[in-house]
C-alpha cells in the first residue's frame, strides 16, 4: 500500500509515497457540496479515518460513494485523550491518518487538539486540507470588522464566569466570536444588552443549510428579534468590539486622583481606580500619584 503525503502541485496525480502523517481535514458545516477535492481524495485513500461520531461521518462517505471498508475509528471529547497514543502508533507506522470532526474543521471547539499536539509533539508530520470552518464563515459574512478578531468558544454556563467574560468585553476591541446553543441564545443575548446594548452583533444560524439566517443589529434589537421566536439549529454569534478608550491626558488624570484621595482612598486604591476606569497604564498612573501626593505635601 502506497501511504504518504497527497499531492500538493495542483496536476500532480500520483500518490507520492513517503512517512505516515496525521492529516486533519475539513468537512461541511451543512451543504454537502463544500468539500474540496482533495479533501475528498483523502477520505478515500487514508488507511484511517478518526471522527466525533461513525455514524455521522457514514453520511457523508455514502454522499460521495466512498467505501469505509472499517477504516472509521470514533475519536471524542471522552476517548480522544486514549486515542492518542494509538494515532501516533499508527503514523509512526507509516500509515496516513485522518482526523474529521462532525461539521468544520476539527480541534475548533471540537476533538482534535490533543491528538495534534501529541502527534507533533512525537516528531511526527501533521498537516491539513483546510476547509470550512464555523467561526470562518460567520465572521465573515458577519458585516462586521474582520482584521482583529479572538474566538471564545462556547459561553461559560456558570453565571459567575459570564459576568467575567462580559466584564472582558466591555474593553475588548477585537470583533469576538463566540458559539451558543438555541436555548440559551436569548439569555446571553439579554445579559449582553444589559452591559453594551448598542454594540453591533450578528448572529449567524444554520450557516450553508436550507435555513441559514443572519440577524444584524444592536444587542437590543438582535434580542428583541430573537426573544419571541423559537430558535433552532446551529449557532455563532460575531461582537462587534469595544471603541478605542478615550486619550486621558495628565491633567484630568491627576484631578481623579485628587478626587478619590479626597473621598478618603488611599493612594494605591486610587491609581488602580484611575488605571481601570480612565485607561490610563499604571505605571503612569503611580508616577502622577506621586507627583500629586508630593504637591499636597509641599
Amino acid at each position: 500500500m502506497l501511504v504518504g503525503k497527497w499531492p500538493t502541485k495542483p496536476n500532480e496525480g500520483n500518490y507520492v509515497q513517503m512517512q505516515g502523517q496525521l492529516v486533519v481535514v475539513a468537512t461541511p458545516l451543512g451543504n454537502l457540496g463544500d468539500i474540496s477535492r482533495r479533501a475528498l481524495e483523502l477520505l478515500e485513500k487514508a488507511d484511517v479515518i478518526y471522527c466525533e461520531d461513525t455514524r455521522h461521518s457514514s453520511t457523508l462517505f455514502s454522499a460521495n460513494n466512498i467505501p469505509v471498508n472499517g477504516r472509521l475509528k470514533a475519536l471524542h471529547e471522552h476517548n480522544e485523550a486514549s486515542q492518542c497514543e494509538e494515532v501516533i502508533k499508527r503514523v509512526s507506522e507509516g500509515q496516513v491518518v485522518v482526523l474529521i470532526s462532525d461539521a468544520g474543521t476539527p480541534g475548533i471547539s471540537d476533538p482534535g487538539t490533543r491528538v495534534v499536539a501529541a502527534v507533533a509533539e512525537a516528531g511526527l508530520f501533521v498537516t491539513t486540507a483546510p476547509g470550512p470552518a464555523a467561526v470562518i464563515a460567520a465572521l465573515t459574512i458577519s458585516g462586521l470588522p474582520t482584521e482583529r478578531f479572538i474566538m471564545e468558544g462556547f459561553v461559560p454556563r456558570k453565571a459567575g464566569e459570564r459576568e467575567a467574560l462580559y466584564a472582558q468585553w466591555a474593553k475588548e476591541q477585537r470583533t469576538v466570536v463566540f458559539y451558543e446553543s438555541p436555548q440559551r441564545l436569548v439569555t446571553t443575548l439579554s445579559e449582553l444588552a444589559v452591559h453594551y446594548p448598542e454594540r453591533r452583533v450578528a448572529v449567524c444560524r444554520e450557516i450553508t443549510k436550507l435555513h441559514e439566517e443572519v440577524i444584524r443589529g444592536t444587542l437590543k434589537e438582535v434580542h428583541d428579534r430573537y426573544s419571541s421566536r423559537e430558535v433552532l439549529g446551529e449557532i455563532v454569534v460575531v461582537l462587534d468590539g469595544a471603541e478605542p478608550a478615550p486619550v486621558v491626558d495628565d491633567e484630568t488624570a491627576k484631578k481623579a486622583i485628587i478626587e478619590q484621595l479626597s473621598s478618603g482612598a488611599t493612594l494605591r486604591d486610587a491609581v488602580s481606580y484611575v488605571s481601570e476606569t480612565l485607561g490610563v497604564a499604571h505605571r503612569v498612573a503611580y508616577q502622577l500619584g506621586l507627583d500629586v501626593r508630593a504637591e499636597q505635601d509641599s
